[in-house]
């Protein structure tokens, strides 16, 4: 039922959002000069995929965990777009291919070795990682590796259609940090 809500959402999002993505496409182009970012995480069974996000930050940024990178690098429209969270709008293309779900652990790298060893004792790699889900609403970010792989392992054991749907709006209405840079 999940993955059946998430296609109809990725469908709905991409089909919809594509007037914003197409000006935030634009504007991004002005402001970094490469609008797109993508980068390899951790999937679902420990397989790698290419996410796709807005770029918030410079080109010249450090190619590293959130709750590590400079907050000096991030740019004046990033920001708008990290604060929205319409930098995430992109990961839809994700969820469509089966890559992530709307609701679920987001992707680690595969150099965060510490929140990958907790997750694979946890089984938390059997899911689709996903753009939002219990520690972003919960305000726990990858800095605290431990914690976090056993909120996603309540999550996935907890995890239901009034879950998923209650995850995204807390995270639509502004619940939440996340993974955030740190100031």
């Amino acid at each position: 039922m999940i993955r059946l809500l998430d296609i109809v959402f990725s469908v709905s999002g991409l089909v919809f959002g594509s007037p914003i993505m197409f000006v935030i496409f634009l504007v991004g182009l002005v402001d970094t000069g490469s609008p797109l970012f993508i980068q390899e995480r951790v999937g679902r069974h420990q397989k790698p995929f290419k996410l796709v996000k807005f770029r918030t930050m410079k080109k010249s940024a450090a190619s590293v965990a959130t709750h590590l990178a400079n907050a000096s690098e991030i740019t004046t429209f990033g920001r708008f777009l990290r604060k929205t969270k319409l930098d995430e709008l992109p990961q839809l293309w994700n969820v469509l291919k089966g890559e992530m779900s709307l609701v679920g652990p987001r992707p680690c790298l595969f150099n965060q070795n510490e929140l990958v060893e907790a997750r694979q004792k946890l089984g938390v790699f059997l899911v689709r990682p996903g753009i939002t889900g219990l520690g972003q609403v919960s305000d726990i970010d990858m800095s605290t590796p431990e914690l976090l792989a056993e909120t996603d392992r309540k999550m996935i054991e907890q995890m239901s259609v009034r879950s998923y749907f209650q995850y995204i709006l807390q995270t639509v209405s502004g619940k939440g940090a996340g993974d955030r840079v740190r100031e």
